[in-house]
């Protein structure tokens, strides 16, 4: 099965020309990873990650939790492929994060670079192939932040480069059979890398489905791209009970905050200035393609011609550029993040590639006034992006980045250095110098007796509501209601319960609605009436905190019997049968989509249920 076998030679390069843009590749390549190891860290939401992958080590399963089926993760594959680099080295977890973060993030330049290479088209002379796009992104420091910081953003680039890579070896016809399969396959994976890379796959696979091939070819496409991801929806439909990771849920990822993404946008592009170069790279790209002669697009004349035009060069540089727009569009529609330029750099990363690296021709004795002058303006634009390069790398783009502002925006590394005292915060233990975790782990170990630890106004002791008696052999177990979710996770046993108010691990606050002008990403605040309640603990001052009523808890204790409530909370607690499995596929969209009020006395009036007798009625 071959869809279509012609293949568009290229002339080889000269000899020069494979210099000097192999020495581009290994300079950009090494001043990533350079950058990336000068500001290696890991952050708190990195650590999540590995609570999971401790859970999974343990043979717990995929969960954050042992006994709650909850998605905490958003990039599956990211998890599993931590997952099974951890169980095949025995290394410790964050230093396995580490080496495939700098991995990923160096490969993720070489592969964007070689696929806007493979772009070349037909010149005479020496042509010079110079880093651009690449670093652009790697001058952004956001990009080298996240080159680390345990999180999947390294992940995310490498699939959209080795994504560019494949497409354009597709359009060239330089890849049939197989590969061409691979690259479906490939394709395929975007929403598992991170749910929004749905753009860019979706419109990939658009377009292997529809160019010009035998249904035969078009068949197998269609089962090679879809077999992993929807296996895995359909697991996870019923594992979890959601269509999407609980992530999605917590932050409502299909709200809109216009205002709020607008703002989260110059946030990256105005301390850098990085409008700048990306306007020169649209003009180099604009030229560049002009001098190629395949600046224009020929209208299809026929269905055949407008097959065979989606393989096309031409098709995939547009794939890129409206994939790459519409990912920037979508972080903006949601409000961005609370993370300095994060859920920008995909989008950004995406639209650079097809100048990555910028063609140069080198005059000759025999170049025309025009070709002298593309080449003086090629290399003008070139070292206008190098000095731009080389001040926006040196720039701290949030000044106060390590305080939480009125934006909410934060410079998250910075935040963790100043707030642990360590420059490099990687391993778990790093975060017992922030405030408030050794007292946990403290408070964990002087009361043998289990409970709910709740964090105080002061940094220096935790809050602890006692379970009933009897105290059960061993104690009643402890869980921890906070909202840094890694490192209090990652310096507790698995035995320890770990919850956030928010909602990432906790299903009944994610699934609160979301409150007016929160801040982004922390937009949900359960009340902790609601954990007592849920976890049967005992109700009363002065066990309870001063800070907590007596009646609260009470509304929470009947609210929590809301019959719609009730099946959510057995969605992911209950054992996990078959009929239990089903129904959570045939209810998922249901519990994705189903909020209660996280104020007790108005969920109680929501649902129709019997307030209790409170204390002020006797």
């Amino acid at each position: 099965m071959s869809p279509s076998t012609s293949r568009e030679v290229l002339p080889a390069p000269t000899r020069t020309s494979r210099t000097i843009f192999g020495i581009g590749v290994a300079v950009s390549a090494l001043l990533f990873l350079v950058g990336a190891w000068e500001r290696r860290w890991i952050a708190d939401d990195g650590l999540i990650v590995l609570r999971t992958v401790r859970n999974l080590l343990a043979g717990n399963g995929p969960v954050f939790n042992a006994g709650e089926r909850v998605e905490t993760n958003t990039s599956t594959i990211w998890t599993y492929l931590v997952y099974a680099v951890s169980w095949l080295s025995e290394i410790r977890l964050e230093y396995v994060v580490l080496t495939i973060a700098l991995v990923l993030s160096t490969a993720a330049i070489v592969l964007a670079m070689f696929g806007t290479y493979a772009l070349r088209t037909r010149s005479a002379g020496v042509v010079a192939y110079l880093p651009a796009g690449v670093l652009v992104y790697i001058a952004v420091p956001p990009a080298r932040d996240f080159a680390t910081s345990g999180l999947e953003t390294c992940l995310v680039i490498f699939w959209i480069a080795a994504l560019w890579l494949l497409m354009v070896r597709w359009s060239t016809r330089t890849i049939s059979g197989p590969a061409w399969l691979f690259l479906a396959f490939w394709a395929g994976l975007g929403p598992l890398v991170r749910p929004e890379l749905l753009i860019l796959s979706g419109l990939a696979l658009i377009m292997l489905f529809l160019a010009r091939q035998s249904w035969k070819s078009r068949l197998a496409v269609f089962v090679v791209a879809g077999i992993v991801p929807v296996g895995y929806q359909i697991w996870r439909m019923g594992y979890y009970g959601l269509p999407y990771p609980n992530t999605a849920v917590s932050k409502d990822a299909g709200g809109a905050k216009w205002a709020q993404g607008f703002d989260y946008l110059w946030n990256l592009l105005g301390p850098y200035m990085l409008w700048l170069p990306l306007l020169l790279m649209l003009v180099a790209g604009v030229v560049t393609a002009a001098m190629s002669g395949r600046a224009g697009l020929r209208i299809p004349r026929s269905r055949r011609d407008a097959q065979g035009l989606l393989r096309s060069r031409t098709a995939v540089v547009a794939f890129v550029l409206i994939g790459g727009l519409l990912s920037a569009v979508y972080a903006v529609r949601v409000g961005g993040d609370f993370m300095h330029g994060r859920t920008l750099l995909p989008a950004l990363f995406t639209l650079l590639l097809p100048i990555s690296v910028l063609p140069v021709t080198i005059p000759n004795k025999s170049s025309d006034t025009r070709q002298v002058l593309t080449a003086a303006g090629g290399g003008v634009l070139w070292l206008v992006t190098i000095v731009w390069a080389f001040f926006a790398a040196n720039t701290t783009g949030m000044p106060e980045g390590s305080i939480v502002g009125r934006s909410g925006i934060v410079d998250e590394r910075a935040f963790y250095s100043l707030n642990t005292g360590h420059a490099h915060p990687i391993l778990a233990s790093d975060y017992l110098d922030y405030p408030r975790m050794r007292p946990m782990v403290e408070t964990i170990a002087n009361t043998p007796d289990g409970g709910l630890l709740l964090p105080s106004a002061q940094f220096t002791y935790w809050d602890v509501v006692p379970p009933p008696l009897p105290i059960p052999p061993g104690g009643a177990g402890h869980t921890v209601y906070f909202l840094n979710l890694g490192m209090t996770s990652m310096n507790v046993g698995l035995d320890v319960r770990v919850i956030d108010q928010m909602g990432l691990a906790y299903p009944l606050a994610s699934h609160t609605e979301r409150l007016e002008n929160g801040r982004i990403g922390h937009d949900k605040n359960l009340y902790p009436d609601w954990v007592v309640a849920d976890l049967g603990l005992v109700d009363k001052h002065p066990f309870l905190p001063w800070y907590m009523d007596e009646d609260w808890v009470a509304q929470a204790r009947v609210a929590l019997s809301c019959e719609d409530t009730r099946e959510l909370i057995d969605s992911y607690r209950a054992p996990l049968t078959k009929e239990l499995f089903v129904r959570n596929i045939k209810r998922s969209l249901f519990y994705a989509g189903y909020r209660f009020d996280r104020v007790p006395e108005y969920e109680i009036q929501r649902c129709g249920l019997e307030p209790p007798i409170l204390q002020g009625d006797n």
